[in-house]
């Protein structure tokens, strides 16, 4: 009995190996909203109130832009898209860039290698800001990124600045703070 016009099955990556990479790529962005924190405690009413001094208010900005980072950057992230929705053509390249970033920086297991040659994670992320930097800057859309950039980060800096800092907890110093030595 002949095989002639069967397609073999095996030669081909089947719709497991996408399911696998689209599993591991949702994992990964649930690893990366994982830092986030919850919304209800960053906007919490009884925890604003204005800072005393201005060393109070600058170590409260760097206490809760490093708690919070992952919710501030999605501000601000936010706030650059809503305003590139009148430059349909910056919110495209917008996008392609995002894409970019995801696929080759964010979601990527393995290092990059171009042509058998291992490139650094350093080299990606700096290439592709620039890359980002330069191609919504050729947009015609300078000066609304720009002063959607500057809201962004002042409304990052005000909201920091006004969030006191003591009912914050840091999950990671207290687990290692009750690791090993807690079994004894």
């Amino acid at each position: 009995m002949t095989s002639y016009g069967t397609i073999p099955t095996s030669s081909s990556p089947g719709p497991s190996t996408n399911l696998e990479y689209l599993s591991r790529a949702k994992e990964r962005i649930k690893e990366g909203l994982g830092a986030r924190r919850p919304w209800k405690l960053m906007f919490n009413i009884g925890s604003i109130n204005i800072p005393g001094s201005l060393s109070e208010a600058i170590s409260r900005v760097t206490t809760n832009v490093a708690y919070f980072r992952m919710n501030y950057a999605m501000i601000i992230l936010v706030i650059l898209f809503l305003s590139l929705l009148w430059h349909p053509i910056s919110l495209i390249v917008f996008i392609v860039m995002m894409a970019a970033w995801l696929f080759l920086y964010f979601l990527r297991d393995e290092p990059l290698v171009v042509f058998n040659r291992t490139i650094d994670d350093r080299v990606v992320l700096v290439v592709l800001g620039v890359l980002t930097i330069v191609f919504l800057l050729l947009t015609d859309a300078t000066l609304n990124i720009l002063v959607s950039l500057l809201i962004g980060v002042a409304v990052v800096l005000v909201h920091a600045s006004f969030r006191k800092t003591d009912d914050l907890y840091d999950e990671e110093s207290a687990g290692l703070m009750s690791g090993p030595s807690s079994s004894s």
